[in-house]
Formats: structure tokens, sequence, C-alpha cells
């Protein structure tokens, strides 16, 4: 496959050279970035000259309605991303809760914005602010479309989620998007672009993708604009201390490193239903996509009694996972996205365990159904056990992200939270427990260090929706280590994209631009 990028309403004509990218799988290459470079300048003029225009020409509701029928577009023909993720080392099910997760994000802002949105692009902000005795001259916050470009800048292990959840709230704000998909899983999101593009929905403009380099578009970004990055801490820290950034106060959400937590109750002992979720739910968070995932179980603590029943329970749970090539019906686990995934993975496991023991898996020999263990990128889960985690470091702080988690032992419900909070700053934390008074606690000790908590149970067990599953009604994102920003959180990722402005004027006049009926107010 020759992968080019989509801009300036075409798909640039191939070029010589250009990056492989292998597959997963067998390590042999299944595509090439081909397109040559754009002029970024004249890709962010497409954009707001071209595209903000025709998104604002439309409402609120008429922009949600075409979201409706790009779901169903691409729902209709979302094989082929599956055939695709395989390459990914996406087993069907991980290739489900990429693309199918993806489009499920589009049907829900669909329906938000039809039932929860007005006919216009002028959106009420909270109250009226009466500003005098006599009432007849008031103050009415409104939020109205930005008038330049989103820049989504995605990570590797999310190639159609990644892509649709960041672009759904921005197209039904009315900003087109400018997308980058990380290169080594390129191959998915092209396919999905062509697919949009296929399907006619989206006027010119709403949506232009960047396979390869970015160049120099950060140069060309004004306060006008919003930059969404996904990826490491690392690269979101250059972004950020970009001088246009700076200069221009563009609009920026990060989604970091996050080195989330896992927490059983000192209620929740061995043989009650909230230690069975438990164990289920870390090995699961372990397996699924290789662990590649933000959302991901990096720490999972338990009560110092209950360690040794722990361990056991997951090593017999993580024994039944079958490895190999994604595209058998009997492999649990694939692979890692590339073999460079897979050595910066194992680099990572070699810094734990200088604090940890292997408690279960081996990375130098274990079984591979259907591929060869050296030529993909294949790793067994590899849960570590850390005796001491008061006195550790790296265990609080690295995040090896692939099929990796760490067990660790507390004494009491006190430490528990503070080693808890030690992640600095986490995406998401899971409790278990079946008693309200403790969840109660957890939460005000804790909630200040994560942007999501979920709390499992034996009344909630069947139906939750997983520790590592980010929900577009919910927000995705944490502070602190794990960047500060806020995505989805149903029609609140819109509000990345809107400028908040306070109205103010007589009763009558504010009246007439906001449509309302209000009392006093004359013609």
């Amino acid at each position: 496959m020759e992968l080019s990028s989509h801009v300036l309403g075409r798909w640039l004509s191939p070029a010589s050279g250009g990056a492989e990218i292998h597959s997963a799988v067998t390590g042999e290459p299944v595509a090439r970035v081909a397109s040559g470079p754009a002029a970024m300048a004249d890709v962010l003029a497409y954009a707001r000259k071209v595209g903000g225009p025709a998104l604002r020409k439309a409402t609120f509701r008429e922009r949600a309605e075409q979201l409706k029928k790009l779901a169903e577009y691409l729902n209709a023909h979302k094989e082929q991303l599956y055939e695709l993720s395989r390459h990914a080392g996406a087993t069907k099910m991980d290739a489900m809760l990429d693309v199918d997760g993806g489009i499920g994000v589009l049907f829900v802002y669909a329906s938000k914005g039809r039932r929860e949105l007005p006919a216009s692009n002028l959106l009420l902000d909270g109250d009226i602010e009466p500003l005098t005795k006599s009432g007849n001259f008031i103050g009415r916050h409104v939020r109205t479309p930005l008038q330049g470009a989103a820049v989504h800048i995605n990570a590797f292990n999310f190639p159609c989620w990644g892509l649709l959840e960041k672009f759904a709230p921005a197209f039904l704000a009315g900003v087109p998007v400018i997308t980058k998909p990380a290169t080594v899983t390129a191959y998915v999101a092209e396919r999905l672009v062509r697919l949009i593009e296929a399907s006619g929905v989206l006027p010119a403009g709403a949506l232009q993708t960047v396979i390869g380099s970015t160049g120099d578009l950060f140069d060309h970004l004004t306060g006008q604009d919003v930059v969404s990055f996904t990826g490491s801490a690392e690269t979101a820290q250059i972004l950020q201390r970009h001088p246009v950034i700076a200069r221009e106060a563009v609009r920026f959400i990060a989604e970091r490193d996050s080195v989330n937590a896992a927490l059983l109750a000192p209620d929740a002992v061995p043989g009650t239903p909230e230690f069975d979720l438990f164990v289920k739910e870390v090995a699961r968070e372990m397996t699924v996509k290789a662990g590649q995932k933000c959302t991901a179980i990096r720490r999972a603590f338990v009560p110092r009694g209950a360690l040794a029943a722990a361990t056991e329970a997951l090593r017999a749970r993580l024994a039944k996972v079958a490895v190999g090539d994604p595209a058998l019906e009997n492999v649990r686990m694939g692979p890692l996205v590339g073999l460079s995934q897979r050595g910066q993975v194992l680099d990572l496991v070699g810094k734990l365990r200088q604090e940890c023991e292997l408690a279960f898996g081996d990375p130098q020999a274990f079984e591979v159904l259907g591929a060869n263990a050296q030529t993909g990128a294949f790793l067994p889960p590899l849960l570590l056990s850390c005796a001491s985690p008061m006195s550790a470091k790296y265990v609080h702080d690295v995040e090896a992200f692939g099929p990796v988690s760490t067990l660790m032992p507390y004494d009491d419900l006190d430490q528990a939270m503070d080693l808890v909070n030690r992640g600095q700053g986490s995406l998401v934390a899971s409790v278990y427990t079946y008693d309200g008074a403790t969840a109660a606690r957890i939460v005000q000790d804790i909630a200040s260090f994560h942007g999501r908590l979920l709390f499992i149970d034996r009344d909630c067990g069947a139906e939750q929706t997983g520790h590592g599953s980010p929900m577009p009604h919910l927000l995705h994102g944490g502070p602190g280590r794990a960047g500060g920003g806020e995505e989805l959180g149903g029609l609140r990722g819109m509000m990345h994209y809107l400028q908040r402005t306070a109205l103010q004027g007589s009763t009558a006049r504010i009246a007439s631009i906001t449509g309302e009926n209000l009392v006093g107010a004359t013609s």
C-alpha cells in the first residue's frame, strides 16, 4: 500500500522513497509513506477558508445529522478496517474496540447534537446576568465556533478511534480538522479517511489528513486554532513549548503518559465478587490490545494479606492467554504494533525489574501460535511484583506501554491512596469495594489526581464498561502527568472549539441576538 496525504481537496501523488511500515505479525513490509510533503501554510489556509465556512453554513443540528450519516456509512464498510488492523497486531476484539468504538463516538455525538443543541451556531452559556436595577441592561454568555482549524496528532494504538473521537466534537462545533496519524499504523487511519471521503458526507475542507511529517505546520498556527495531541509526555512538552503556541495562545489539549491504578479495597478479600472482578479486570487490561492502551492498568494495589492470593489468581488467568497471529480464532493477544515498540517495552521492563520481581511471563521463552516470536513483535503478558512500593520510584513513574502490570501490597487504606496518587496524575483508576463509606472516602482523597474513577462491584460487575474503555459521554483525560487535557465528556468535548464571549446590551437587543423570549424585551 502506498499511503498518501489527503489535503487541499485531493490525494497527493505518490513520490519515490518514503518510509516502509512493517507488519507487527510477520515483520514484512505492508505499506509505504508515498506522498511528498505538502505546503502546510496552504493546508491550514484551505481548512480556514474552505472547510470552516462550509461547516458554519450548517447548524449544530445539521452537522449532527451529517455525523449520523457518516457513522452509518462507516458501519457498513468497517470489515476492511478489521482486515488491515490484523497487521497492527489487533485481534478481532481489539479491532472492534478501535473501529466500532470510533464509529460509536460518531453515533453518540450525532445523537447529542440533535437532542441537546440548537438549530443555530450560537450556544447559550449559563444564565442571564442582570447588570442594572431596572433590568433593562443585561449580560449574557454565548459560545460560537472558532474560525481556525483543529490540528489532531494521534497515537499509534487506536488509529480509528483516536481519529474519530477527536474529529466528532470538533466537526459538531463547526471547526475543520487536520489529522496526523502515527506512522506505524497509518495504513489503517488512511483507509479510514478514504472511506470517509468515499461517503461524500463531509463538505470540502472539513477533514484533511497528513501522512508522515507535519513539517512547519506549527509555524502557521494562530489563536483561532486548536491543537489536540495524544502521545508521550516528552513529545507533548516539545510541542507545547513551540514559540507560536506561546505567542498566539493556541489552545493545546494533551493526553500523555499515565500510570493508571487499580485498587482492591480492604473489604474485597479473596472469595468476594469484588476480588474476582479485580483479577479479571487486571488481566484483561494487560492483554487487550497487548496492553497498548493509555488507560491500561499499570499498577495494581492489594491489601498485603491478599497479595499471595491475587498473585496466584492472576497467574492462573494469564496462563490461559494464547499469544500469536491475531487472525487465529484461539489467539487472545496479538503482537505489539512493531519491533521498535517491543524493544522500548523490554527496556522499560528492565528498569522496573530493578525494583520488582517477575511474577509471570518470560520475554525470552514463550509460545507464539501461527507466527515467529522473533520476526513478529510478540511479548507474553508480564506481571511484576513489587514488595516495597513505598520506597520504590520506577513503578510509579515508568509506563511500559505493553502487556505489563505491577502488583503491589499496601498496609492500610491511607497508604493505598498515597500510593495511587504517586502516579502524579492519571487518566483513570478503578476501585473494587462493596463498602459505600470506603468508596466515598477514596473519592475525596484521589479524585483530584484522576480524570475518571470507576467503581466496580457485584452490583454492576456484569454491565460495567471496563477500566480501560473511555466512554464518549464522559471525560477522557487527566491532570498532571496525564497532560491536563479533557476530551469527550459529551458536549464538554465541543467546548475546546468554541469561544465563550460575554454580551452586554439592552434586554431587547440581547433577545434579538439569542432568539430568546426575555421578559421586558420590546421590539
